[in-house]
Parts: C-alpha cells; structure tokens; sequence
C-alpha cells in the first residue's frame, strides 16, 4: 500500500480542476456516446484527464471505514 500525502489546493485551483473533470467526462460521452461498459469509460476519462495535464490513476486502493 502506498502513502499518499494530501496535496494543498486553493479554492480557486479546486475550482479550475472540477472544472477540467467535467469538461473531460463531457468529452468522452460526447465522442463515445451511451451503452458502453464503465471500464471503457473509465479508461477514456484517465486518457482525457492526463491529456489536460492532470494526474489521473484508476482502480486505486481507497480504504473506507464503515460503522467504526
């Protein structure tokens, strides 16, 4: 497992980067449409993300704590 550190954002650059995530999901359902299998989307938005300069990674250890 791997240490992550959070990086420190400003408002404005959280903002900027919402921003460029939405605009490249916009883009991959625009160019490939409806119906295909979520990991095909999945790779295409990691392609779109990096291609804006954007470190994208998928299928990352997220742990998740529930009821304690």
């Amino acid at each position: 497992m791997q240490s992550h550190q959070a990086a420190k954002f400003t408002k404005s650059e959280y903002e900027n980067m919402g921003k460029i995530i939405l605009d490249c999901a916009f883009e991959v359902y625009k160019e490939l449409g409806p119906g295909l299998l979520e990991s095909i989307y999945e790779v295409c938005l990691c392609e779109e993300l990096r291609n804006k300069g954007l470190k994208a990674e998928s299928q990352v250890y997220l742990p998740v704590f529930y009821k304690g």
